[in-house]
């Protein structure tokens, strides 16, 4: 047993030195700081910007407001035509439908006094033929009926003499009545001359022809209209747009920085504010030399957290090597001297962002590790 204990201490002490070593000359960044991207909120319309107090580091979600910019001296000269010409076009309109009410009650009218006309109208034939009819019975009280048509009774009766000349001209009148009353009732009317209906009746023709013209119109200054309301609507949302805009968060994430004060004047593309887009989860770190030329884009890694036991893993995203400032300018933690002195890394930990524990961690520090250490089993 004595023999062994030599062999066991050597063994003890050369694992000892094989984790301290491993340990130690793991690929491992000197620092690692949790950073995003900075995001400058711009005014989209110039006035007087409105900004409620915030304090920095406030979260803001996205979509939220975050200012408003009111500008009373926009141009609204074509808002204003377009609201005459809309004004004018809806008078047309109005005009229009009271001509065509006027038309319409006329033309009733007219329809009525017509209708009135032919009851009365054939009322009258038919009296004229029932005294016609009473004539002709008396001229030849041995002929047939007068009930009988009277036309039917000159084809059908023996030539009359020529003393007979009243009863022809009975048979005649009747004849006349009949084929007057015929015509009559069928919306002619014969007899005047000149014409085969009444004036009110021509007058409401005229009337129809008119009110198809003007229905005609109407369907005209309708479109108008309408047409003049869109044009309309869509200048007046780009009057509000420019006289009165809200400012609104782009991202989920925390208040940065205050690029303008409350109460001044901005214009259109003014920076107002910047935040931190925290739905994107960097870590940026510095490397040695040695370990930066084993590295490369896509290889996978872990972060740590300092005074924090969970790792995270991790993915290289960019290596911009030494002195490394200019793509830290749209970051939120810029690198230290010493940091620019050795090689940059960039690496994604998209479970940083998922963490319940960790509320949008920029600034937090910790370690990348790019190889497996000898006690990585313990941690």
């Amino acid at each position: 047993m004595k023999t062994f204990r030599p062999v066991i201490g050597i063994v003890l002490v050369a694992g000892a030195l094989w984790v301290i070593v491993g340990e130690q000359m793991s690929g491992v960044s000197a620092d690692a700081v949790v950073n995003a991207p900075v995001v400058t909120v711009r005014s989209s319309t110039a006035g007087k910007l409105s900004m409620p107090k915030r304090p920095l580091g406030a979260h803001v979600d996205k979509g939220e407001r975050l200012a408003t910019v009111d500008d009373i001296l926009s141009d609204t000269t074509r808002l204003e035509d377009l609201r005459m010409e809309l004004a004018n076009a809806e008078a047309n309109v109005a005009r229009i439908k009271s001509d065509l009410a006027a038309k319409r009650t006329q033309r009733d009218a007219y329809s009525a006094r017509s209708k009135l006309y032919r009851t009365h109208r054939i009322a009258e034939i038919e009296t004229k033929l029932k005294f016609a009819r009473a004539r002709l019975d008396r001229l030849q009280p041995d002929a047939q009926s007068s009930e009988t048509s009277a036309t039917q009774v000159a084809q059908t009766a023996p030539a009359a003499p020529a003393e007979n000349g009243p009863v022809t001209q009975a048979r005649e009148d009747v004849a006349l009545l009949e084929n007057a009353l015929d015509a009559a009732k069928s919306g002619v009317y014969l007899g005047d001359g000149y014409n085969d209906a009444p004036s009110s009746e021509q007058r409401g023709a005229l009337l129809d022809e008119e009110i198809a013209s003007l229905d005609a119109d109407l369907t005209e200054a309708q479109a108008r209209v309408k047409t003049l309301d869109a044009r309309r609507a869509k200048e007046q949302t780009r009057v509000n747009t420019l006289s009165s805009s809200q400012v609104t968060s782009p991202a989920n994430g925390i208040y940065w920085e205050t690029l303008q004060a409350d109460g001044v004047t901005v214009q259109r593309g003014d920076p107002i504010m910047s935040l931190v887009d925290c739905d994107v989860s960097l870590v940026t770190a510095s490397v040695s030399e040695g370990v930066y030329n084993n590295l490369k884009v896509g290889d996978s890694a872990t972060f740590k957290l300092a005074s924090r036991d969970k790792i995270y893993d991790a993915t290289i995203a960019r290596l911009a090597g030494s002195g490394a400032a200019r793509v830290y300018q749209h970051l939120a933690i810029a690198p230290s001297q010493k940091h620019l002195e050795r090689y940059d890394v960039t690496l994604l930990v998209p479970d940083l962002k998922s963490d319940p524990d960790l509320d949008c961690p920029v600034g937090r520090t910790g370690r990348v590790f790019f190889e497996h250490r000898p006690l990585d089993f313990l941690r």
